[in-house]
């Protein structure tokens, strides 16, 4: 019965300690700045496999390389908005949490405000229906 327990405590820790075995990817730079650009630069771009993930904070495979990516071309002296460019090309606009305005991405920046002001008329609309309908009932008590 002990070599059982002490099995399954030993599987339990194994278990408790998998995050610690994942890898960590260190990324050389020749200066701070460069440094700052690759992290500012991959909070800026979206994963295109996770939902509203950056890839800095994304584990997927796609994200790792998208990061080994910036790090190169960076060390290449490419500017950010060529390393930002070169993935909006590959993956289209949704990599960017900021996407330009254009023909294309109007719906995502006039979205929110239709919705907005078309749900604020729907509620002006039934406020005063109801109201109406107040009225209505007042004047059929009166005799």
């Amino acid at each position: 019965m002990t070599s059982s327990r002490r099995l399954l405590r030993v599987l339990l820790l194994c278990l408790v300690s998998l995050p610690a075995w994942s890898a960590i990817d260190v990324y050389q730079f020749d200066n701070s700045q460069q440094e700052d650009r690759f992290h500012r630069l991959t909070e800026e771009l979206r994963c295109p496999k996770c939902q509203n993930q950056s890839i800095s904070a994304s584990d997927a495979d796609i994200a790792k390389d998208m990061r080994a990516r910036v790090h190169r071309m960076i060390l290449e002296g490419k500017s950010d908005d060529e390393i930002v460019g070169y993935f909006v090309d590959r993956y289209g606009n949704f990599v960017t949490y900021r996407p330009p305005v254009n023909r294309g991405t109007l719906i995502l920046w006039l979205g929110p405000l239709l919705l907005f002001v078309g749900g604020a008329l729907v509620i002006i609309l039934l406020l005063k229906r109801a109201s109406g309908r107040a009225d209505t009932d007042e004047g059929d008590d009166q005799p």
